[in-house]
């Protein structure tokens, strides 16, 4: 794998905002303000359901037919940017089905993968609204293995292993975590980092967004509000991490 990222360094920036409910035009003006902030990164990435706030009723109202809005909206501003582009995710209406669904772009303005949040909330009710996917999705910026979870998916470890084994070096999350639910929260982004020996960029729309490195740390955290969260991350450090204990390559299949 050959990576184009300039000396192995990877300039990632979280749009953290909390959307406005229901106000589709305001927000796609946000994210766009906040991607062009971010245009000397290399890899932006947005909240989940940026595009609506989570979640709007009824949810027809709301939804994005193929999510072809979104998707033209996140490619022209990747490429406008030169900037790769997670793009959070959106409400997506598919043949009569809604999926919570992401879009990402290569600098290009090329969709290089979409994912359909696969766990299903039940404490806010998305399994009534929502369908769950059925597909992990890893895929390359610039060169690098990178790998997407929405939200929830964070509290399945096995979920998170099998997009691992796919051999991501980064995983981003867009989320709409509640705070109150924040200590978990950081213990799981940790866990999940330390046991798959990755880099987690973690996007909240609520607030407390931050990447979390191969040991577990928290080498960049945002606050609560509206804001562009930058930090460069080194890949060589989770190669380093990696030669010293191999936690994947030690693994006991038989337990499979």
């Amino acid at each position: 794998m050959v990576n184009l990222f300039a000396g192995d360094n990877v300039k990632i920036s979280i749009l953290q905002f909390k959307s406005e409910l229901g106000a589709v035009d305001k927000n796609f003006d946000t994210a766009r303000r906040l991607i062009d902030g971010a245009k000397n990164s290399d890899v932006a990435i947005l909240p989940e359901l940026w595009t609506t706030g989570y979640y709007p009723a009824p949810i027809e109202n709301f939804a994005d037919v193929d999510a072809k809005r979104t998707a033209e909206f996140i490619c022209a501003a990747a490429r406008e940017n030169n900037l790769n582009v997670v793009g959070g995710s959106t409400i997506a209406a598919v043949d009569g089905k809604f999926f919570n669904r992401s879009i990402i772009s290569n600098r290009h303005g090329e969709i290089v993968a979409t994912y359909d949040k696969t766990h299903m909330f039940t404490f806010a009710d998305e399994g009534k609204v929502f369908t769950a996917g059925k597909n992990i999705s890893a895929f390359e910026l610039d060169g690098v293995k990178c790998g997407i979870a929405i939200c929830y998916d964070l509290r399945f470890p096995e979920f998170i292993r099998k997009i691992a084994l796919t051999g991501i070096e980064i995983l981003f999350i867009p989320a709409a975590w509640s705070l109150k639910r924040l200590t978990p929260r950081q213990i799981l982004t940790k866990a999940r980092a330390i046991e798959n020996q990755i880099f987690v960029a973690f996007a909240n729309s609520a607030g407390k967004s931050e990447i979390v490195n191969p040991l577990g740390e928290v080498i960049a955290e945002s606050n609560t509000g509206e804001e562009i969260l930058t930090f460069d991350i080194d890949l060589n450090f989770r190669a380093e991490v990696i030669s010293k204990m191999n936690l994947l390559a030690d693994r006991n299949i038989f337990l499979d």
